[in-house]
């Protein structure tokens, strides 16, 4: 290594001053002028570095192993989009593009999401890496607008992770007015079925959409739709709905009370939700109530008909009315398949003539409101498809379509002000989407 001929310079002029210094030091005989470290300093000329070039450290010290430049092996691959078409598996489709078996048992089998891959959908989009030889180094599967899967080749393994993007939200607003049924004026305002289902199941506890509608009956709702890459791809929340039926009004706010399940409360802070659903199953009609001398329609006798009878075709889903534990689940002659669920020491429901049970549905099991417990049928004693639903309380039968049902449970005290500051806002649009509605229809 060569140094500047300045610092050079400077060294040896340092190094002969140092030395005369130190030998005129030991020549001399008084005891206090001997040589320090202290006297060096002091004795040592001042040297003018501003004109010295800067001096670059960097340059002196060892590369780190981060600032080395690393190869990388070219990733000339090749994309290859598909899209699954109806009756097609992994392997088919992995064939009809060229790609050996083998990649297609090493994706399918890595851990921890190769598995998912046994069930792909019609439409859903696939999309290949492939290097020049043809091998799999990449897989993308698209199972929504928003959700994929990856999996990334490393030797002879797939690792696979899973992909969200997040929509974007824009609130929307719906108005209509019901002059034959819900779903019809719904869909003249533009709502799909799929939200007119939400709104429904809001105000299910207050309103029978079969029974309780009335031409006049209206309702305004806010929501929000989502949007990827500008383009609609659904709906999302519903927050803030009012219904009107038969002059009186109903109004539900979306409320997350912190456990990451948002629910549905009126402005008070009462919630939506009754401890039970007045109707388990999504009906056609009422082909028996509660009746307690019907004359019965096979035996043609007088026996009472301790339930009702909510028609309906086999397979519509049933769910549980409440929260609570399955005591059986069975089948007899008479009952068919039938489930009993108790909630609590007050409450029981029962559900016969099932065409099947719901997964998982068995003695013991417990079950939330809404959970699907079995499925429409005709088994046992039953002369069409329906359900029959009896409520008990204390053990005495009640009708269910008009037995007083316990709320759940409110906002507590302590909560409101929160509640009130976060639901504040819903409402607020709500009430000035309304207004812009009276001042357009009044016209």
């Amino acid at each position: 290594m060569q140094f500047p001929r300045t610092h050079l310079f400077i060294v040896i002029a340092l190094g002969f001053g140092l030395c005369s210094f130190v030998v005129a030091k030991f020549t001399d005989d008084t005891v206090e002028d001997r040589f320090t470290a202290e006297a060096v300093l002091l004795d040592l000329p001042v040297v003018d570095d501003t004109a010295l070039p800067p001096l670059d450290l960097d340059a002196a010290l060892p590369p780190s192993p981060e600032e080395i430049p690393q190869a990388r092996p070219e990733q000339n691959w090749q994309e290859i989009k598909t899209k699954v078409k109806p009756g097609d598996n992994l392997a088919l489709i992995f064939k009809r593009n060229g790609l050996s078996p083998r990649d297609v048992h090493l994706v399918s089998t890595s851990k921890p999401l190769g598995s998912r891959l046994k069930n792909i959908f019609p439409g859903h989009e696939i999309v290949f890496y492939v290097d020049q030889a043809k091998q799999l180094m990449r897989l993308s599967y698209s199972t929504g607008p928003l959700d994929r899967l990856e999996f990334e080749r490393n030797g002879d393994e797939f690792s696979g992770s899973q992909v969200t993007a997040e929509p974007a939200r824009v609130l929307a607003y719906k108005h209509g007015i019901i002059d034959h049924s819900l779903f019809v004026a719904s869909q003249r305002a533009g709502l799909s079925d799929a939200l007119t289902m939400r709104l429904a199941q809001i105000f299910q506890w207050d309103i029978d959409f079969v029974l309780d509608i009335r031409p006049g009956d209206a309702f305004f709702v806010v929501f929000e739709e989502l949007y990827h890459n500008d383009e609609f791809i659904g709906h999302g929340n519903i927050l803030a709905a009012e219904f009107v039926n038969q002059g009186e009004a109903f109004r539900a706010i979306q409320y997350d009370r912190g456990d990451g399940r948002a629910d549905y409360f009126a402005p008070n802070g009462e919630s939506m939700r009754k401890a039970f659903l007045r109707a388990p199953v999504e009906f056609s009609r009422i082909s028996s109530n509660f009746n307690l001398r019907r004359v019965h329609p096979l035996f043609k006798t007088i026996r009472p008909h301790r339930g009702i009878d909510y028609a309906a075709p086999t397979g519509t889903p049933i769910m549980a009315a409440g929260d609570g534990k399955v005591t059986i689940a069975s089948r007899t002659e008479a009952n068919g398949n039938y489930v009993v669920i108790r909630h609590g020491e007050q409450f029981v429901t029962k559900y016969l003539h099932l065409s099947k049970f719901g997964r998982g549905i068995k003695s013991g099991k417990r079950v939330e409101q809404g959970q699907i417990i079995g499925y429409v049928g005709a088994t046992g004693w039953a002369t069409a498809p329906h359900l029959h639903y009896e409520f008990l309380v204390n053990g005495v039968h009640k009708n269910p379509r008009t037995v007083s049902l316990p709320n759940a449970a409110p906002i507590p005290q302590k909560e409101m002000a929160f509640f009130k500051a976060h639901t504040q806002q819903y409402a607020a649009l709500l009430d000035n989407y309304k207004s812009q509605i009276s001042v357009a229809l009044a016209r």
